[in-house]
């Protein structure tokens, strides 16, 4: 019966994963649609094959990171699947509200609050989950200012670089080509770091399942093949299907882009998801791009950017992980009812 469990809540984790993909689709696919460089169909299978082939290009340590948030010891199939639930609760509600709230911070805050409706607060292995989770409290607030300064200084400098030039037309046609290899960046530094957030929490069920050596988190690349590819290929799938209300929301009504705006704001974005896919930071992909949108806009006027729809991205974001945390708490209750 704990194996067929076990199988479940992996199934729920990929499910959750392939919400991620399809609720951040727009952090991809935006720009490039609201530039028209390609069409949605088109620009979501841009998006999925770099969301798929980050696998092969970037380090696991974001994984790394996530499995440890939770002390092993104290992981059990009921803590993981609550909070996934809290998890996926918060990324549906936020779809249908279009708002583009963190997937990465509803996986976080879920399993703090289905792992202190358990234990309590012992239930953190303090040396490391406090080491991630302030990397994670951090960069919420760094990723999209990271994200607005350099997108901001980019809008600049290549507005100063191309002033000059008298063909409009050439100038949109070498950024609508350029557009295609900032996505495609953004798209690969979104795989990389949010689908680990999903193998990070398959392998945290498995070690408390007895299914794997805890000592497999002490190496990251040791992550058995198969979490890693169906993760991947969940979130692809769910980038696939896209998220068209927050498509709105992100690419035309923060503010208006053309296709030179596009290529600053992924760049940016992308630039500082490397950065944090390297260092094991679980940072918010939604933030980050937000910010580069941001960033863009303000380069132009501050006027261009609509700060009444920014305001609710905003409170969004502070609502995410409690949010997510008090659903996983209460559906870690109601698991435990039916004990």
């Amino acid at each position: 019966m704990a194996g067929v469990m076990v199988v479940i809540v992996v199934a729920i984790a990929l499910i959750f994963d392939f919400v991620n993909g399809f609720h951040d689709a727009a952090n991809s696919i935006a720009t490039v649609v609201a530039t028209r460089v390609l069409k949605p169909w088109q620009a979501v299978l841009w998006a999925a094959f770099w969301n798929f082939a980050a696998f092969l290009l970037l380090p696991l340590e974001v994984a790394n990171a996530i499995a440890k948030i939770v002390d092993p010891a104290f992981i059990s199939i009921g803590l993981v699947f609550a909070g996934l639930m809290g998890a996926i609760f918060w990324n549906v509600l936020t779809a249908w509200l279009g708002l583009p709230s963190s997937s990465s911070h509803a996986l976080i805050g879920g399993m703090i609050g289905a792992g202190v409706a358990k234990v309590g607060l012992d239930v953190f292995d303090y040396e490391k989950t406090v080491v991630t989770l302030k990397k994670t409290a951090v960069f919420i607030i760094y990723s999209p200012l990271v994200g607005l300064v350099l997108a901001f200084t980019l809008s600049i400098l290549i507005s100063w670089l191309v002033h000059r030039i008298k063909s409009k037309r050439t100038v949109n046609k070498t950024f609508r080509v350029l557009q295609l290899a900032s996505a495609g960046a953004f798209s690969l530094g979104h795989g990389a770091n949010d689908a680990q957030k999903t193998m990070g929490i398959i392998a945290a069920l498995l070690i408390g399942a007895g299914k794997l050596d805890p000592a497999t988190l002490d190496d990251p690349e040791g992550f058995p093949l198969w979490i890693v590819l169906s993760c991947h290929g969940a979130i692809a799938l769910g980038t696939m299907l896209g998220g068209w209300k927050i498509v709105k929301t992100m690419g035309t009504r923060l503010t208006r882009l053309d296709s030179m705006g596009g290529v600053c704001a992924e760049s940016a974005a992308a630039t500082t998801l490397f950065f944090a896919s390297y260092n094991g930071i679980p940072v918010s992909t939604t933030h980050t791009i937000t910010g580069a949108i941001v960033g863009v806009g303000s380069s132009r006027r501050l006027s261009a950017v609509r700060w009444n729809v920014a305001r609710r991205v905003v409170w969004a974001w502070v609502l995410t992980i409690p949010g997510s945390a008090g659903v996983a708490m209460l559906s870690y209750w109601l698991v435990e009812l039916f004990n």
